[in-house]
């Protein structure tokens, strides 16, 4: 949970669809519609089975995915504000994991070293027991201001546990939502402790949110609906947040152990 000068782009009239196979995921461009939908299919490159965890299958190669992990170091990625890696991430077992459970956001905050503007980022997750993390993207760094002031974020969470506690309104707080400013229409969320699949999607300043091949959000940046919601946060009073066009893509410390593999992500620019 949880400074460029923005752009005002409208969504092309062309969607994107993606069809989830057996380890491979094949993005193909839809027309005349307004939503996205998610099926099973399989490719000739991928009729051995799915791909290990952290590889990448042929077909995916072709379309021009990469790992952002690669399942064996933090290559690729630094602490936010900083050059090194926080102590907090470590590599086990195929998974970058956040290892702390002090509860305390520590600023153990990562981000990629490469930046992205419009893109498709797939990536597994899994939370412990009153797990608390999240992804963001386009950050974009600002002195004195911490990662989730500055971007847009896909809420990843032990929703029971924080349901149960009662302590706050959850709405827009949950798995999949776009953290506090839209909430999921959908939330086919797997049990604590199981692997989830999320997914961003940005053209332009439309952007979706999938949980387990299910679109929980979408929505366009600056347009009067997001700005009239930023303001009625707390964001609200945050002079970075949601401004960049391009930028990293960040996980969160939030204190809590959480896991991720399988991160990867195909560039749709241009």
């Amino acid at each position: 949970m949880s400074g460029v000068t923005s752009r005002v782009r409208r969504l092309p009239a062309n969607l994107v669809r993606t069809v989830f196979g057996l380890g491979a995921l094949v993005l193909i461009a839809g027309c005349g519609g307004t939503e996205d939908t998610a099926a099973d299919a399989t490719s000739s490159a991928d009729a051995a089975g799915p791909a290990a965890p952290n590889t990448l299958t042929a077909a995916e190669v072709a379309e021009g995915w990469t790992l952002v992990f690669d399942g064996e170091s933090t290559a690729g990625f630094r602490g936010y504000g900083r050059d090194d890696m926080p102590e907090s991430w470590v590599v086990e077992d195929g998974t970058l994991t956040h290892a702390a459970s002090s509860g305390n956001m520590d600023g153990g905050d990562i981000i990629t070293i490469e930046e992205f503007d419009d893109f498709d980022l797939v990536f597994d997750f899994r939370v412990a027991p009153e797990g608390n993390s999240g992804v963001f993207f386009h950050v974009q760094e600002q002195d004195g201001y911490g990662l989730w002031q500055v971007a847009p974020e896909y809420q990843v969470l032990d929703d029971p546990a924080y349901i149960a506690m009662g302590t706050m309104d959850m709405t827009r707080h949950l798995t999949g939502d776009n953290y506090a400013l839209h909430e999921a229409t959908e939330r086919p969320l797997n049990p604590t402790g199981e692997w989830n699949t999320g997914r961003i999607v940005v053209r332009g300043d439309h952007v979706q949110h999938w949980l387990n091949g299910v679109m929980t959000v979408e929505y366009d940046m600056y347009t009067d609906d997001w700005e009239a919601r930023v303001a009625a946060s707390k964001f609200g009073v945050e002079p970075h947040y949601g401004r960049a066009t391009s930028g990293a893509i960040g996980f969160q410390d939030h204190g809590t152990p959480v896991w991720y593999r399988n991160v990867k992500i195909r560039r749709l620019d241009g």
